[in-house]
């Protein structure tokens, strides 16, 4: 975990981890001194850790058009200060300065849904970590697999979805979408190159990625007015059976207001469906993913997950997992659970997308 811009905390930290006995036998003055030491080392420490990460995460947009999008994304939207909108595109505070000003971007407060009346969904920009904790974790996450969708309670409020966080499969882990554990391509020695979510004219978003042994998987993400759906796909275009292909999703907390306990107690789970509440009980994330291999939460980022399955897919097939995604303002729950269920929503197709647009989208 990266504390250097946090020393009051990592101060508060040591007071609580040192046993009781050195704070009491020490001279006071040395106990001050030894703490705000070790406070200052592991300070730099997280420094010298996080430039690798920084390096990482920076995307330097392409044209005038993609300066727009993301610029327009970090400020506007997810509400990112300078660092962060540094951290994530490389340029220097007077370039971003003199763009934002050129386009007049300002942040506050921002409608929920598109003009089309669809839930707001975009990549993730990347710059910020999408988790309060855990961080050691989820080292460099990789934004082409990260989307925000924007809650219709509060301005700027959003919960992040890695879609997908990992893949397994008899190979081991063949793909993640950050830093930790290591992948087959990892022990080869393979990189892995940057990817972008593609953006499209209706408001859509799709990824498609195909790693070195010809296993190819794409995500699409389609917005209404009050769900997502989303569906995932792997072609096995390598020359050997894949099988036990158990996929992570993950939808993290970090932004939504109210959702940040560090706790299962506010989660509900009801295969293949995992739900989540606010501090107060009555704002909902509810996510569901098929055909479903577990559901489960990690306290510390905090986050949850529905994980699905693919099933055993031969050289040259194609396998498909269904998903989605809604927020709920009540107190029934399991009553909002049955409704999404009687919908049938997995067996209904997503439609077709619309091609890119040529120009910058309108959000």
């Amino acid at each position: 975990m990266d504390f250097s811009n946090d020393r009051p905390t990592l101060v508060k930290v040591m007071d609580t981890a040192l046993p009781i006995k050195s704070s009491q036998n020490l001279l006071p003055e040395v106990f001050l001194r030894w703490r705000t030491l070790v406070a200052w080392m592991m300070t730099w420490l997280g420094v010298w850790m996080s430039l690798g990460q920084k390096a990482e995460v920076i995307r330097v947009p392409d044209s005038p058009v993609e300066l727009r999008f993301w610029l327009e994304n970090m400020l506007v939207y997810h509400g990112f200060s300078m660092d962060e909108t540094i951290m994530s595109t490389g340029l220097s505070k007077a370039e971003i300065l003199a763009a934002s000003t050129r386009w007049n971007m300002r942040g506050g407060s921002i409608a929920s849904h598109t003009p089309s009346g669809n839930l707001r969904v975009l990549p993730y920009p990347g710059g910020r970590h999408p988790r309060i904790g855990f961080l050691e974790g989820a080292i460099h996450p990789q934004r082409e697999t990260k989307i925000s969708v924007f809650a219709p309670w509060e301005p700027g409020d959003y919960a992040v979805l890695d879609i997908p966080e990992a893949i397994w499969s008899n190979l081991g882990l063949t793909y993640l979408a950050h830093t930790h554990i290591p992948t087959v391509w990892d022990i080869r020695k393979i990189a892995l190159e940057p990817l972008e979510w593609i953006r499209h004219g209706d408001h859509s978003l799709s990824m498609e990625r195909t790693l070195p042994n010809g296993i190819r998987f794409a995500t699409t993400v389609r917005s209404t007015s009050d769900h997502l759906r989303m569906r995932m796909s792997l072609m096995n275009c390598s020359k050997d059976k894949l099988s036990d292909l158990r996929v992570q999703n993950c939808v993290m907390f970090k932004g939504l207001s109210g959702f940040a306990q560090i706790s299962n107690a506010n989660k509900v789970f009801i295969p293949p469906y995992a739900a989540c509440h606010d501090k107060d009980g009555r704002r909902w994330a509810i996510t569901a993913w098929t055909p479903n291999h577990r559901i489960w939460a990690n306290p510390p980022c905090p986050c949850m997950h529905s994980d699905p399955k693919f099933p055993d897919c031969n050289p040259g097939e194609m396998r498909v997992l269904e998903g989605w995604f809604s927020f709920y303002e009540g107190v029934d729950i399991i009553g909002e659970i049955n409704r999404i269920r009687a919908l049938e929503w997995d067996q209904a197709p997503m439609g077709k997308q619309e091609e890119p647009p040529s120009g910058l989208l309108v959000h």
